[in-house]
């Protein structure tokens, strides 16, 4: 399906998340996206994507939708090459229309982590410059976004609705309700390319310094700021707005 939706015409007229994630709680991820297209209009809907290793899988179900979507993605400047050349090999493989790679603040990068050591001295501090600032900056022009987030991720992504108020904003989690398995068969399916990285271990891939391979047996995410309290790198633990 390839459908423009008629947008709202402010934020105050979106209908209420509670009432959106009651309608959709049962609903297919491809059903998830089309609501959220209907709802705001694809000028005022982007999907923010890690191009990581499942990204591939929502990506295909929101170009079965409309290809033309916005697609925010975040380059720190710490990211693997692997992970620079997996976007551009699913922007070809899927015929996205519209990927919009969004990098850090110069001047913020040049004040707050001068040396490129932050990551390590304050990860988070790390992520909110080069992660939910430029995030933020990037939606200021929509009224709602999707992501990837699933429930069987764990930790604080184990209660994720469907549809959750972000504020100023929207904030649709196709995938919520979705398996390790059904993701699986999704890549089967379409025949999707795998990451780069997933042969050499990685299940979950960010950054770079904080970012390790997964022994057999680890949760997918056990490799993302390793032996940290840290598990979130802040853009869906905040309001974006």
């Amino acid at each position: 399906m390839n459908a423009t939706a008629p947008q709202v015409s402010s934020i105050s007229a979106l209908p209420p998340a509670d009432e959106l994630d009651r309608s959709l709680r049962d609903a297919s991820p491809a059903e998830v996206i089309a609501a959220a297209l209907k709802t705001v209009g694809r000028d005022k809907l982007a999907l923010v994507s890690s191009f990581g290793t499942e990204s591939a899988t929502l990506l295909k179900v929101m170009a079965d939708v409309d290809p033309a979507i916005p697609v925010i993605f975040l380059d720190t400047g710490w990211l693997f090459e692997e992970t620079l050349a997996y976007r551009d090999t699913l922007i070809a493989t899927l015929g996205l229309k519209d990927v919009r790679s969004i990098k850090p603040a110069e001047e913020t990068l040049s004040r707050d982590d001068p040396g490129r050591d932050l990551w390590f001295s304050n990860p988070d501090a790390c992520c909110r410059i080069r992660k939910v600032e430029p995030l933020a900056r990037a939606l200021k022009p929509f009224s709602a976004w999707l992501n990837g987030r699933k429930r069987f991720q764990g930790n604080a992504r184990a209660d994720i609705p469907v549809v959750e108020d972000d504020g100023a904003r929207l904030k649709f989690n196709p995938f919520a309700n979705v398996s390790r398995e059904e993701l699986e068969a999704i890549f089967v399916r379409a025949k999707l390319p795998r990451h780069p990285l997933v042969a050499s271990g990685f299940l979950s891939v960010g950054c770079m310094p904080c970012t390790s391979r997964t022994a057999e047996g680890e949760d997918s995410r056990a490799g993302r700021w390793r032996g940290r309290a840290k598990t979130e790198c802040g853009i869906h633990t905040m309001k974006t707005s």
